[in-house]
């Protein structure tokens, strides 16, 4: 089996769709002699930071030493960065070598796995095979009937911001979406929470109570930023003084102290890992596509904002390193997304809309988002393919403008792909 096939083979039309329960997994993987069984975990769960915060805590932990399983989800431009160790993504080899001994398991089963379910799976046979010190796992959607939620009691458990997304699989309010994430707390363990409300924080002590786990609340109130740039950012975050984070944004600062508490648990429990690893994590951590600068002349900066959440966090960010600036915006956006309120936050920096269509079956045409933008009385244009979208905004911006893109991450490799072209 090749690469090419490995991946057919995990993507073909069979394994699409997503079903509630753990039973295929942990079928599977009994079936696999139980690879997770010889792993120890960080557990990340949420709506969103939960990438940035699995990026931050694999840095640190490479840093320290540890060799460190990476498994997060979506890929922005190849299969294979689901999946890395030591920031080193699987290679096709292993990727088409573990796919072949898993096939012949996954075809024996009744109730087939979906794709998901197949992936973790091959994630969990690559770390196991490789022999890592640790995995930072990052749930996909949900948290108690995530496949990844096969795991026993992990390190430490991380429930990142929570907020309105996947409200057709993990409940209407934030309350019913509280208590889904809550699944990955397990007995006896440590849990770190981003505090997002009263109401959050109640549902997510009482769990711990349930569970008799330990619970630890980021600590926003000592979180102080001492500068910014288009570079980075340096901050306080309690004790620690003058820390600097590649990534930008007030809410970037926020999940900087999640991770810190979370590998301040490790520390308690007897990971060695030092202050300079610490800063040398945040310092070198970079993760595609959260507020990216990925062109200058003109600025071209790309965010996968795609929920209320993330546009209000973009807003913030343009507030913060664009004062003042008129932006062409370059969106795209899957058309289960609220797109009728989604992009309230930022209509009064946009001098223009350039609209495109993502890569995927749920793309929302840009003809659509074209016609809903331009009631803003905003200049509007809509590109069905996405390098003319992009030839488009930076033509538009001139050499002295801003393109901003953001919308949905399945655009961002074929944008990048066509600033290259360029």
């Amino acid at each position: 089996m090749t690469a090419k096939e490995a991946i057919q083979y995990i993507e073909s039309v069979s394994w699409k769709g997503s079903k509630p329960g753990l039973e295929r997994t942990e079928e599977l993987l009994k079936l696999m002699n139980n690879p997770h069984k010889k792993l120890k975990f960080i557990h990340i769960a949420g709506t969103n930071g939960k990438g940035s915060t699995a990026a931050m805590s694999s840095e640190i932990l490479i840093k320290a030493g540890y060799k460190t399983g990476l498994y997060t989800s979506p890929c922005l431009y190849r299969f294979n960065e689901r999946m890395k160790i030591n920031g080193e993504e699987i290679s096709d080899d292993e990727l088409s070598e573990i796919t072949e001994f898993i096939k012949p398991l996954a075809d024996s089963m009744e109730d087939s796995p979906t794709e998901f379910e197949l992936v973790s799976c091959i994630a969990f046979e690559y770390f196991m095979r490789n022999k890592c010190d640790i995995v930072v796992l990052e749930t996909g959607m949900g948290g108690a009937l995530d496949s990844t939620n096969v795991i026993d009691t992990p390190e430490v458990a991380v429930l990142t911001n929570i907020g309105l997304d996947h409200t057709d699989f993990l409940g209407n309010t934030i309350e019913e979406i509280t208590k889904t994430k809550c699944g990955i707390i397990k007995e006896n363990g440590n849990v770190v929470i981003y505090p997002v409300s009263a109401e959050t924080e109640k549902i997510e002590e009482n769990v711990c109570r349930e569970k008799n786990a330990s619970l630890i609340k980021a600590d926003f109130e000592n979180l102080h930023l001492i500068s910014h740039s288009l570079e980075g950012q340096t901050f306080t975050c309690g004790k620690r003084e003058n820390l600097f984070l590649s990534l930008l944004g007030n809410h970037q600062l926020k999940n900087a102290s999640v991770t810190l508490s979370a590998i301040d648990t490790l520390i308690k429990k007897g990971w060695k890992i030092s202050e300079e690893n610490i800063r040398e994590g945040l310092k070198n951590v970079h993760w595609a596509g959260r507020f990216e600068i990925a062109k200058k002349n003109p600025l071209f900066i790309i965010d996968g904002g795609h929920n209320p959440q993330c546009i209000e966090a973009l807003s913030e960010n343009i507030k913060t390193y664009l004062p003042n600036k008129k932006l062409v915006i370059l969106t795209g956006v899957l058309m289960d997304k609220d797109y009728e309120k989604m992009y309230l936050p930022v209509m009064s920096f946009a001098k223009e809309f350039i609209c495109i269509e993502p890569p995927n079956p749920r793309k929302l045409k840009a003809a659509k988002l074209a016609e809903v933008l331009s009631k803003s009385k905003i200049p509007t244009t809509g590109y069905e393919n996405i390098s003319d979208g992009v030839k488009a905004a930076v033509n538009s911006a001139g050499k002295n403008g801003i393109v901003l893109c953001f919308g949905s991450l399945y655009m961002i490799a074929d944008i990048k792909h066509a600033l290259e072209n360029l």
